[in-house]
């Protein structure tokens, strides 16, 4: 995501650092740069401006074009400026860190919390309910589903299989009911209030179940469609919800933001949810929809996963733009698949050099769960650039499993009984070539060798390790099961290394 625009900022600034000053000129020519990256992002036309001049305004101070540093400030100026487009303002994390993040949903008591999602045709709103209640189950609270949308043929249906799914699949201690009327469809269309009465009884059933949340499916709709509005008004009046989201599709950019104000203009939204984020390149639906709207994002689709919701934080997506990598999601992803004690039991095991390949195995199936490995390196600083041109193939992960599983208990615990015999029968069994699994061993033995040299390191130390890593160096399949990269990173030509060698 924001593939294109990252690069153009980052370009942007590059040209600004290793000035010992910097002129009024060289940033208006920076920012000129910054702005026809952000109209090519598709980005509205009004927040485009108003970005970059007050980027300017703050920039040519005094105390920018005489500072020691002047990229370093022009970079926090720029970053500061993304946060308050984005819809920092809202977000007190980002003011200050210390402070107890504020949850996208505010609930109330005694419950339910009455949850309207809205949104265009085809924009990824039934999904949306079903990821969110898995959200939601996750945080333990008890959520109904409604299939209010009486219009798409087997929409109820699709919610149904969705709210089964997620009270089969999705973690937590909370759990996910289904509410439907079938024979309400067959009335849709003669009876303007037959999802205005399923709506109603919903809540009824929300109430008597004791459920924590209910979420309300409405049809997809047009905001020009004059009959299907006035039926959203009419839920809005008989249900009363305490939140109204809009689903909104990322990838149609400005289309979407425009959509958001009309939506918005006739119902009072509170929050907007942009699906296909993980396929955004562009990034012009995230930036403008704050500044045209008035309503912050709330919440993000990264994928078809019933689990692939996260919440949307400003100052985070700010940092992923400007290439410095999101280490807090990252972290907050990690802990959702492994707890405290099995990690500190694995630090334990590589401190002093006893990984075997079941760990291995385990930290493989965990980062599987947590997305992909490119969506993964992306969040480190500094990494997401060099893999933009570079191919992740997840399957991999899968090909580093097969081999895994067809090894012995006793060669898992130890892998330096595996003999040229056991090599083979190992590759038979896993389908790969004997190569693969040298490949595998010699890349076990690197990361455990490093696991322990930096479980001495401090903080520090660390940093410098992982920065000194070759992001292609780790596509081997042996390498922490990361995917192959398929693609090449700059290296010297090897006929200077020849031509040394005769010196």
């Amino acid at each position: 995501m924001f593939n294109n625009l990252s690069d153009k900022f980052e370009g942007a600034l590059r040209r600004l650092s290793g000035r010992g000053k910097i002129s009024e000129a060289n940033v208006r020519e920076a920012m000129e740069e910054v702005r026809t990256a952000l109209l090519e992002a598709d980005a509205h036309y009004e927040v485009v401006e108003a970005f970059t001049e007050a980027v300017l305004q703050k920039a040519i101070g005094e105390e920018v074009l005489s500072s020691l540093k002047p990229a370093q400030q022009m970079i926090g100026i720029v970053n500061d400026e993304l946060v308050r487009v984005l819809g920092g303002e809202d977000d007190e994390t980002s003011a200050d860190p210390t402070q107890p993040e504020v949850a996208p949903i505010m609930y109330v008591h005694p419950g339910p919390t009455v949850i309207m999602m809205a949104g265009l045709q085809g924009s990824g709103k039934t999904t949306t309910c079903g990821k969110l209640a898995g959200y939601l189950k996750k945080r333990d609270k008890q959520v109904m589903l409604c299939a209010a949308d009486l219009q798409r043929p087997a929409a109820v249906t699709q919610l149904e299989v969705l709210a089964n799914q997620v009270q089969d699949e999705a973690p937590g201690s909370g759990s996910v009911h289904f509410y439907s009327e079938p024979d309400k469809v067959a009335e849709y269309g003669k009876a303007v209030g037959a999802a205005v009465t399923v709506c109603r009884n919903a809540l009824k059933a929300a109430q008597s179940t004791g459920c924590d949340v209910l979420i309300l499916d409405t049809a997809g709709r047009l905001h020009i469609n004059d009959d299907l509005m006035c039926e959203l008004r009419q839920v809005n009046t008989a249900v009363n919800p305490h939140q109204i989201y809009l689903v909104i599709d990322a990838m149609t950019g400005q289309d979407a933001v425009n959509s958001a104000k009309a939506f918005n203009d006739q119902l009072e939204l509170d929050g907007v949810v942009l699906t296909k984020f993980d396929s955004d390149t562009r990034g012009g639906a995230a930036l403008s929809v704050k500044q045209i709207t008035g309503k912050p994002i709330k919440f993000i689709g990264v994928g078809e996963k019933l689990d692939a919701l996260e919440e949307f934080h400003p100052a985070r997506i700010a940092s992923r733009i400007l290439g410095m990598g999101d280490i807090v999601s990252l972290v907050e992803k990690a802990q959702e698949q492994v707890s405290e004690e099995d990690a500190l039991a694995l630090q334990e095991k590589m401190a002093k050099g006893k990984m075997t390949m079941d760990d291995f195995l385990k930290q493989l199936r965990m980062m599987r769960k947590m997305g992909s490995m490119k969506s993964l390196l992306g969040m480190l600083p500094g990494i997401g650039s060099q893999l933009k041109d570079i191919d992740l193939d997840d399957k991999e992960i899968n090909r580093t499993e097969a081999i895994i599983q067809s090894m012995t208990r006793q060669e898992r615990q130890d892998i330096d009984i595996l003999t040229a015999s056991r090599r083979r029968r190992i590759a038979k069994g896993a389908g790969a070539d004997q190569q693969a699994v040298g490949k595998l061993v010699k890349g076990f033995e690197m990361v455990s060798k490093m696991g322990k040299q930096m479980s001495g390191m401090g903080a520090l130390g660390k940093m410098k390790a992982m920065r000194g890593m070759d992001p292609a160096s780790m596509g081997a399949p042996g390498m922490g099961g990361m995917p192959r990269m398929k693609g090449s990173t700059k290296q010297k030509p090897k006929f200077k290394q020849r031509k040394k060698k005769r010196r």
